[in-house]
């Protein structure tokens, strides 16, 4: 989450999604029945703070090793200096400080302290300085409606043999996937619905909850590379749903597509299997020096330490633990 946001930079629109999705945000129910912030509600910024708890001065800041830096600050809103600071106003500040060129966004907070969400959709892409693309896969993997979304994008355009090609490793038998009408479709946001498939050995469309965890993963995880091009894609537990045996064309695939559309992945794992399948393809694969790493991250330590391929390949061999 911290990456993506960082990868972001000024757009508030990725915050809100995050916070949204780890239900950091409120409601006044005093403002709502007066018909100030309607439905929209107010992030609760707190807890992007250590402690849960903001006051002037709160600061963090994520840093690449270029010095690029995005900060988040709540700071007093200028106002009459005679009003004691307990009396001010707060408000919120982002700001972008990459090589080029500096970018800030000032936000008014409530007086609960919450981020209001319709001040972030005031704001909009500048076209002439477009932010990156980011998209984020968490273990629930995407909504169907989202899935849907991604995948109507693609149909008719080359990237829809990919999403093929990527079906077909997991099971030789699937064909061709088609989504169905979401209009005569009732399921809930992470059922596994909204696609038909057709087999090899099979004269009907059979319905892609019917295959199984690991196709629907394996489906999501192709939508969300392919409509990640030239960005960012961030994946939590990426092995969720996968059977062992398919983790490696899950890499593969991941590997091939990212190549080829310029996209950098973000991955999370505990398990032993996923980290060691992505061994082969630094055997296999011409793989550049800064093409695939492991970062282990330990609590309370300030670097993550860090294996390459090269070293990924030799912790497999003598059966190294890099968890």
């Amino acid at each position: 989450e911290a990456i993506q946001l960082f990868c972001s930079r000024c757009n508030l629109e990725i915050l809100r999604e995050r916070m949204n999705n780890r239900s950091e945000y409120f409601y006044d129910d005093e403002l709502r029945r007066e018909g100030e912030i309607g439905r929209d509600g107010e992030l609760d910024i707190r807890h992007l703070f250590y402690g849960h708890q903001i006051e002037p001065g709160s600061q963090l800041s994520i840093i690449d090793h270029n010095q690029n830096k995005l900060s988040l600050f709540i700071e007093l809103s200028p106002s009459d200096q005679t009003i004691p600071d307990e009396l001010q106003e707060l408000q919120f500040r982002v700001s972008w400080t990459p090589e080029l060129e500096d970018e800030t966004f000032i936000l008014p907070l409530s007086s609960n302290g919450g981020l209001p969400v319709f001040h972030i959709r005031k704001f909009r892409t500048n076209a002439k300085n477009p932010r990156p693309k980011t998209l984020f896969i968490t273990s629930s993997s995407l909504k169907t409606d989202q899935m849907i979304e991604l995948f109507n994008q693609v149909v008719l355009t080359p990237d829809e043999k990919i999403i093929e090609q990527a079906l077909n490793k997991i099971d030789s038998k699937i064909q061709r996937i088609a989504a169905v009408n979401p209009q005569r479709l009732r399921y809930s946001p992470y059922s596994r619905n909204g696609f038909v498939l057709l087999l090899g050995d099979s004269n009907q469309r059979v319905p892609i909850g019917s295959m199984g965890d690991g196709i629907w993963r394996i489906l999501g995880l192709a939508l969300a590379i392919v409509s990640a091009k030239d960005g960012y894609l961030f994946v939590d537990e990426i092995d969720t749903g996968l059977h062992f045996t398919a983790m490696s064309d899950m890499w593969k695939m991941i590997w091939d597509t990212a190549k080829k559309l310029n996209v950098q992945v973000f991955a999370t794992t505990h398990n032993s299997d996923c980290w060691q399948s992505l061994a082969e393809i630094g055997e296999q694969e011409n793989v550049t020096d800064d093409g695939i790493r492991i970062h282990r991250i330990e609590k309370g330590k300030s670097k993550s330490i860090v294996f390459n391929e090269a070293q990924i390949v030799i912790a497999v061999e003598r059966e190294l633990e890099v968890r």
